[in-house]
């Protein structure tokens, strides 16, 4: 789908994407919208392929930050301004995070590598490769098949294991506040 209209053209057309929902599901999917889109008569063409949204599992997001908070201090080393500290100080910090989040990750889950192809040598990608496991770069033309160079392995969660949790938790609360006595 190409457009030749203008800027001010294109910001109307937004506009309507934004505020319109019958405008923006009949570009989305025009079987079951009644709505035509037209625009200083151009037919605008709905999109090829809609990917629905899944909802997504915060608990468990929640949960695995704390996690990297409690063994790592992921949380305190992110928020700390460490632009008064020497870099050698930053560095001895970062070892001390590096240590214990990945202890913290690897105590809950595994991975394993998308490609078992070694880093640097040639790939072949079919037309159809799963565009989840593997991101084109470079200069990309047509549908594929794709031959390339492996850049980077991926990798893949292949086991996780997160603890239960007890009613009542505040998964919010990621990392409580200290109070001494």
């Amino acid at each position: 789908m190409e457009l030749n209209t203008s800027f001010f053209s294109r910001i109307a057309i937004a506009c309507k994407i934004i505020f319109s929902k019958a405008y923006a599901l009949s570009l989305l999917n025009p079987e079951t919208s009644s709505v035509q889109a037209i625009e200083d008569g151009i037919i605008l063409e709905p999109i090829e392929t809609v990917s629905t949204l899944k909802h997504t599992d915060q608990e468990s997001a929640l949960q695995l930050l704390a996690i990297l908070q409690k063994e790592g201090r992921l949380i305190d080393f992110i928020n700390e301004d460490v632009s008064a500290f020497s870099d050698d100080q930053v560095a001895a910090a970062a070892r001390v995070v590096l240590a214990g989040v990945k202890k913290a990750l690897y105590q809950h889950m595994s991975f394993a590598p998308v490609s078992d192809t070694l880093v640097g040598n040639n790939i072949h990608l079919p037309a159809d490769f799963d565009k989840n496991a593997y991101r084109l770069t470079g200069n990309i033309t047509g549908s594929g098949p794709f031959n390339g160079t492996l850049v980077h392995k991926g990798w893949k969660v292949a086991d996780l294991s997160l603890p239960q949790l007890a009613d009542g938790i505040d998964l919010h609360v990621v990392a409580a506040a200290e109070v001494e006595l």
